[in-house]
């Protein structure tokens, strides 16, 4: 059986030809044609609420298929878009819904968002690099957490953005060999123990970040025997500090405009 470390390797090691093996697939393909026809000619955040494949296709490329039924809440997300510190995507603990306020800034760009190259060929790529991950997650879920780990890890400043991220968080406590019932004690100790256990200017270091990856992978498989785990469960939309995703999906419910 090829383990998990084998397995994120043989998707790492060479992930520009990952990716394009992805890319050329007939769904995938289709999907991105599709994309890339029609979102220069959006002007406006209902013109892009307006088409569904559209609206889709970008949150699955940020991660954020789950969440693609609450359209009043992503429609907030957008209208008040990064620049403002108290911007509704700037209060989320999860730096998904910053990203795709940044992919689309019409915020910021208004009717020009859409023809910057981050929200045309950036989405695109960034929606290959989702299905990759997913579908390597469908084989091995160990697979999947070591390529978002490897993809996230730059951007880990403090043990906060470990804690805000479940995926993150669980591959660094399945490494440092934590049990389950350490994401339930204070955040601020977590924080701490994180800081302290790990150097994360180490995360900026690709060669060090696969070193921890293997580490991870090695525990991985001690604690998950096949079929033991849901494979899903960290990659669903949350917030474990700041404003809660359960707090903030009842926004949904408000007269926002979402369709």
């Amino acid at each position: 059986m090829t383990t998990t470390y084998a397995s994120y390797k043989l998707i790492s090691a060479d992930l520009p030809t990952s990716l394009k093996r992805v890319s050329e697939q007939p769904d995938v393909k289709r999907e991105t044609e599709y994309y890339l026809s029609r979102i220069g000619g959006i002007k406006s955040i209902d013109a892009f609420f307006a088409d569904d494949r559209l609206y889709n296709y970008v949150m699955k490329a940020h991660g954020l298929e789950d969440m693609a039924y609450a359209k009043a809440f992503m429609r907030k997300v957008l209208a008040e878009g990064v620049d403002d510190k108290d911007a509704f995507a700037n209060k989320l603990s999860d730096s998904r819904y910053k990203e795709l306020a940044e992919s689309l800034n019409f915020a910021r760009h208004g009717e020009l968002a859409t023809t910057f190259d981050r929200a045309q060929k950036g989405v695109a790529e960034k929606y290959a690099r989702e299905t990759l991950e997913v579908s390597a997650g469908e084989d091995n879920t160990g697979v999947r957490l070591a390529l978002y780990f490897e993809r996230m890890a730059s951007s880990i400043t403090s043990g906060y953005s470990i804690i805000a991220d479940d995926a993150l968080a669980q591959v660094v406590r399945t490494a440092l060999q934590l049990p389950a019932e350490f994401a339930a004690t204070d955040v601020d100790r977590q924080a701490a123990y994180y800081e302290k256990a790990l150097d994360l200017a180490d995360f900026k270091d690709p060669s060090k970040v696969g070193k921890f990856l293997e580490r991870f992978t090695s525990m991985w498989e001690l604690e998950n025997p096949s079929g033991s785990y849901d494979p899903l469960t960290v990659f669903r939309s949350s917030s474990v500090t700041g404003i809660s995703t359960d707090l903030l999906l009842s926004i949904n419910n408000l007269k926002l405009g979402g369709r």
